[in-house]
Order: C-alpha cells, then structure tokens, then sequence
C-alpha cells in the first residue's frame, strides 16, 4: 500500500499504491450485490434509497477511477509518524510564504482527508485564489486514528481528548510553536478538546459544528434558538440511527461494512438529510452541489474500502459518545478562554445561533452566517471555506 522512508525524528515520508488485485476484488463484490426490494416510501425515511444506490454501485465498478484519486493524494507529500502507539498519517503542506500561519485541520466522519484536499490550494496559495499572502497558511491534515491511512487503535481509551493531545504532539514534532486549529463533525469534537486543553502554542481555533450543543441543554429564549433546538430534537428522533449503532454497538455494523462495498457506501451516504440529497442528485441526476461530485464522493468511500476502516472508524464513535467507554465517566474540561471562531452552514444538521456561540465560548473572535455549503462544508465549497478560515484567523497574525 506504500513505501516509507525514516527520517531522524521518525517521521516517514507516505505514498499510497493500492494493488491492482483489490480494486478487481472490489469491482466483484460491487458485482456480485445482493440487493434488497423498493423501499415502500418515495424519500429516505426508511434509508437509503435502491434507485440512487444502484446508479452509485452502476458507476463504481463500471466508469470510477480509484488511480486519480490516488494521483491527487500522492501529489501531495504525506508522512506517517508514531504517536502512542499509533501511526499517524498526516499531509503536511508548507505555503511559499514563511509568514504564512500554520493550521491544523481534522476531518470527522464519514470523512477522511479525502474531503480536505481541495482547500489545499486555496489555504497555502492564497494568491492565486482571490486572497493576498497575508492569508497563507502552513497545512496539516491528519488523518484520524483509525480512518482511512493512519493505524487503528490496538486498546480502547482513543477518545477525542487523546486525539486532541496527539495531535498537539504532531505540531511540536513539526516544529510549530504557534499554530490554530479547526474541525468539523467529529473534528469538532477533536478541535473543542483541544482548546480545552490549551497546548502550548495553539493560540486559536474554529470549528462548523457546536459541540457542546450535542451534549448539554442549550437556551431557547429566541425564534432561532428554539428553530435550532427543533432541528437538533428531529435529529435525534429520526437521523441518528447510524450514530446510535456506533456508539453502542460498533463492532455489529463492522461486519457488514468490512464485507460489502455496497454496505459499506449505503452506511456512509445516509450522514445528514442535506448531504443525502446532494449526493443523490450527483448520482441519479447528474448534478453535484459545488464539489460533491460523484468521483469525490466515491474516492472517499473507496478510501474506507481499501483501507478496511469500518470498524476502526465506527468504533471511534463508541470512544467518543458511547455510554460503556471510558470517556463517558469523565467530567468535560472547563470552556476554553482560547479564541475561538465559528461559521454557520445553511445545509448543517442544525443552524447554530450566534447566542449558542457565545454561550459555549468565553472568547469568541468570529461569528458568521454563510448562504452556501452544509455539513461537509470543507468538501463542498473549498473556496469558501477556505475565504471563511481566513477571515476568522485575521486577528490572530
């Protein structure tokens, strides 16, 4: 899958060459899908649906080509590097510019690093994207133990605190004593933690999903806190199942995510109402929101695939949210003073008020309502959320 080589602080250069044999293997068992009836309603109240899973399995092992999202990864200089007891896989981009900030960015689930590629350009280069070099960033983009390039977790206590501090440690091995963070969906969580605890020389962070809304009672005072609360109460009446099931019971939906690709995407694309529909349109009707296009969608899935994740990455819910994992007997650290900003996707699963910000954080520097993009926001308008980072870390330079 790839070639390393050492260097003096046991950091290793990464390239990724799956074999030709397990991209066949996959193309078979795309092939050889059992598939279930029609759903007997006409949206995705009982799942995904078998019109838009079908044209996904079509493409996939008719017309997908895994060799260019490979070619895309490759392009860019990846390193691995052991960190308690885990090897971490990280792309590592260093603008042209020397004055340029350095920025650590963690992906969630479904994601990978697959859904941060395309910010790549617009955060390292910025003058070629409308920016000024006063908006570079120096990049690095970790792949979360357990997803897609990095190792699994061989014991149980990876929550997203110890996360958090590898991830601290990874910036000092790089050398960076100043740097800011962000993250979304379980990123977040990863972000959140890390601002909690303060390491030495993170001076800010952002994130696109209000962690402590997912844990704690928040105000309803407003029309829009009590249209947030609303949204989050639907979540978790009816759009949360696979988060229940990974939470409680990671290694059950394990077997099926290792043993069916099919399984394994149906399991992926059904996230969030928004994101379920943007994909469907990409598949079925051949209409991609912004950069969620149907090859995109598919390098992520595939990456899971050939990386035999879906275990490792559905356990990181059962450490993170699940009622038995170490974790929940824990008492959450005091808010962060850090600066911290925030930007509000219409397609999110709920639509953060500003007054829920100010709540959760003592030192909010940045607050913004954007009109475009939602829950993989990163992935679907990388121009944007890249003109978003910059604009929330423009104070801290």
């Amino acid at each position: 899958m790839s070639t390393t080589v050492r260097t003096a602080i046991d950091i290793r250069s990464f390239h990724v060459d799956f074999p030709e044999e397990e991209l066949a293997e996959l193309r078979d068992r795309i092939a050889a899908t059992r598939w279930p009836s029609r759903e007997l309603v006409s949206d995705r109240s009982q799942g995904v649906q078998l019109a838009m899973l079908q044209e996904l399995a079509r493409y996939w092992e008719t017309e997908y080509d895994w060799r260019k999202a490979e070619a895309r990864l490759n392009a860019l200089a990846q390193f691995t590097t052991e960190i308690d007891g885990v090897d971490v896989h990280f792309i590592h981009v260093r603008s042209a510019h020397e004055s340029a900030l350095p920025l650590i960015m963690t992906h969630g689930w479904p994601g990978s690093v697959i859904e941060l590629l395309d910010t790549v350009g617009p955060l390292t280069d910025p003058t070629a994207h409308g920016g000024s070099a006063e908006d570079a960033f120096h990049l690095v983009l970790p792949s979360l133990p357990g997803y897609g390039l990095s190792g699994e977790p061989v014991e149980i206590g990876w929550d997203l605190g110890r996360t958090a501090r590898a991830w601290a440690e990874l910036m000092r091995r790089l050398g960076y004593t100043r740097y800011v963070a962000q993250g979304g969906d379980v990123g977040a969580g990863v972000t959140d933690a890390m601002g909690r605890q303060a390491p030495e020389g993170l001076i800010g962070i952002h994130t696109n999903l209000l962690v402590p809304a997912l844990g704690g009672t928040m105000p309803t005072n407003t029309d829009e806190e009590r249209a947030a609360a609303a949204q989050i109460a639907t979540f978790g009446q009816s759009g949360n199942g696979y988060f229940v099931e990974m939470a409680t019971r990671p290694q059950t939906i394990a077997y099926a995510l290792l043993d069916s690709p099919v399984a394994l995407a149906a399991w992926m694309v059904d996230h969030d109402t928004d994101a379920y529909y943007k994909i469907t349109r990409a598949f079925t009707d051949g209409q991609p929101s912004g950069n969620l296009t149907r090859d995109h969608i598919l390098d992520n899935v595939t990456l899971y695939w050939l990386s035999g994740t879906g275990a490792s990455t559905a356990r990181s819910y059962w450490e993170a949210y699940g009622p038995d994992a170490p974790a929940a007997s824990r008492q959450p650290l005091p808010a962060t003073t850090i600066p911290f900003a925030f930007t509000t996707f219409p397609g999110e699963i709920w639509k953060t008020p500003r007054s829920w910000v100010e709540a959760s954080y003592p030192n909010v520097i940045y607050f913004n309502e954007v009109d475009k993009g939602g829950h993989f926001a990163a992935w679907e308008e990388p121009e944007l959320f890249a003109t978003e980072l910059r604009r929330a870390f423009s104070s801290l330079r």
